[in-house]
């Protein structure tokens, strides 16, 4: 069964399609697209430097932020302190080339493999990963 929210994407030509939860095995098993969006309309988005397999940045996608990534094949997010759609670089210049876009076992995170076109941080460093936790303490890596 369609819900009204993902009725109304399909009426725009969005492929997302919402399942009731007796229908585990059709998101978990099955070959639609089905991401399952948290209470907020969220997804978990991880981006990955398709090239070395390193972690860039975490984000956030809302439907609107998927459809861009996937309609222009740069890296879109919902900024949650700006409530709205933001493109990855749209001030910097450093955008996020999307390569791929891996979906988990039950369609509620996404990891998207990128091709960086300068720093992924927006404190200018390669990733937002740069500090390990070494005892109550961050050391810069």
């Amino acid at each position: 069964m369609i819900a009204e929210a993902d009725h109304a994407a399909a009426m725009q030509g969005r492929t997302i399609i919402s399942v009731q939860p007796g229908h585990v095995a059709l998101r978990e098993q099955g070959a639609a697209f089905m991401p399952r969006f948290d209470g907020a309309g969220l997804v978990t988005a991880v981006a990955q430097d398709a090239t070395t397999g390193a972690v860039l940045m975490v984000a956030f996608m809302d439907a609107e932020a998927l459809d861009a990534t996937r309609r222009t094949g740069m890296a879109h997010f919902h900024s949650r302190s700006r409530g709205r759609l933001w493109m990855k670089g749209e001030t910097s210049g450093h955008v996020l080339r999307v390569q791929a876009i891996l979906v988990d076992c039950d369609q509620d995170a996404l990891v998207l493999q990128v091709t960086p076109a300068g720093p992924a941080c927006h404190t200018g460093a390669p990733t937002c990963f740069y500090r390990r936790l070494e005892g109550e303490e961050l050391a810069r890596i």
